[in-house]
């Protein structure tokens, strides 16, 4: 397999932070090994997790060997860059669970084929650690590295100068010391020669390559990309629901959609080279035709395509497209049915709600009693006959005359029922 020019790729990109002297050398020579570590704190990973999991992807379409570390070990202790205070420390039995979901994001990105050249491999550093007692490891790794190196790491300092009350705990400042021992392990075990994550770990990683050096005499490279950040200084990859998640029951594919729809002008480019496989001709391209027509939102529209059909699939990109034409768009009861409950309650997130029982709905509700004394949506019933003189009431955006009945036939999953005046006056029956 001929090799790309992985640091070239990442360069263009905007996706390098920080890369030892000679990486891209050493990358050239031939068919290398690197791996990124993944924390298992959760069974999905989140948007936040998005841009290790590119590294790894683009460097195995680069010719090289992509290795996946499920932190077991680490997770269990919290690495205390970029955190204020001590996490809690999750059983074996979740860990193991976390690491399945995790496996199974990673394969939308990664190729664990074996019969490939360059397979990606999943590991575990529980696997390793477990066996090591207390004592071999402060004998074996912990006397290599000095308390005075320890100590100058950015993530270590923080946490003991004033900034945090909490100060920093034993278990806590051993975590460079067990991450660099990974970097150990994977060296001589998977001959890994490169670590790589985000900004905040450059201190972890390089204590992994000082461990290389001193115990195996060996060389280890570090590169790190920019953590991202939002245009508007609001953090990437929240909403106000918080975390935007890989995995579908926890943030519906047409939620995942919006968020990317949904980015600035200035995010859309940044985003576009990050998140996506299209090279730089069609990126280049891409956003030429966007600033000519910025109004079009052409780069967001692509972007959001790409991101949601790589995690989700070409499928549920379309549902998604299809949900959100159904806000903005001229669509029929039939596309409304097509919605499962979750992105049906997405869709129509802040809309408000009336409850009325299943019984009453299935017996039939007059369409001005569904329209006032039931819901309240409008204020009377003579405002309600008024609107639908006018013709500006839609039962599940189709509309409807005073002699309708909202009937068992109108749910929509067999629990809603969607009422409309005008455009976007919007209000939900629930029948319960």
């Amino acid at each position: 397999m001929k090799l790309k020019n992985f640091v070239e790729e990442l360069q263009w990109r905007g996706m390098i932070h920080d890369v030892m002297p000679e990486t891209e050398a050493h990358l050239m020579e031939k068919m290398r090994s690197a791996y990124v570590g993944f924390d298992p704190t959760a069974d999905s990973l989140h948007i936040g997790n998005l841009v290790p999991i590119m590294l790894l992807s683009f460097y195995q379409r680069c010719g090289h060997k992509p290795v996946a570390l499920v932190g077991g070990a680490t997770g269990m202790i919290g690495d205390p860059s970029m955190k204020n205070s001590e996490r809690n420390l999750l059983d074996e039995a979740t860990l193991k669970k976390n690491q399945e979901g995790v496996r199974n994001q990673l394969s939308q990105f990664l190729d664990f084929s074996e019969n490939l050249e360059n397979p990606a491999t999943l590991v575990n550093n529980y696997d390793w650690m477990k066996e090591f007692s207390f004592l071999d490891f402060i004998r074996n790794v912990g006397k290599h590295i000095t308390v005075n190196y320890m100590m100058a790491k950015d993530s270590v300092k923080t946490r003991l100068s004033g900034e945090s009350a909490e100060g920093l705990s034993f278990t806590e400042f051993t975590y460079q010391l067990i991450q660099g021992y990974d970097f150990v392990h994977l060296y001589r075990n998977l001959d890994c020669t490169l670590q790589m994550g985000g900004s905040d770990q450059w201190g972890n990683i390089t204590t992994g390559t000082e461990l290389i050096r001193r115990m195996d005499a060996g060389k280890g490279y570090a590169l790190t990309c920019p953590l991202i950040t939002k245009s508007d200084g609001s953090k990437f990859g929240k909403s106000e629901g918080g975390n935007i998640w890989l995995d579908a029951d926890r943030t519906s594919p047409y939620k995942f959609y919006q968020y990317w729809l949904n980015s600035a002008d200035e995010d859309a480019e940044k985003y576009i080279k990050i998140f996506t496989f299209l090279d730089k001709e069609t990126i280049e391209g891409l956003i030429a035709e966007h600033q000519e027509a910025p109004h079009m939102r052409l780069l967001q529209k692509r972007l959001a395509e790409e991101v949601t059909t790589t995690v989700h699939s070409a499928e549920e990109y379309e549902k998604a497209v299809k949900a959100s034409e159904i806000l903005f768009g001229n669509s029929t009861s039939e596309d409304l049915k097509t919605l499962d409950e979750k992105t049906f309650l997405d869709v129509f997130d802040g809309v408000p709600q009336a409850e009325i029982s299943k019984e009453e709905v299935n017996n039939g509700i007059d369409i001005i009693a569904a329209l006032a004394e039931k819901t309240g949506f409008l204020k009377s019933n003579s405002e309600a006959r008024r609107a639908l003189k006018e013709n500006s009431i839609s039962v599940n955006k189709e509309k409807v005359t005073e002699d309708f009945k909202v009937s068992e036939n109108d749910l929509i999953n067999g629990q809603f029922v969607l009422l409309q005046r005008g455009k976007k006056n919007y209000f939900i029956i629930k029948a319960v």
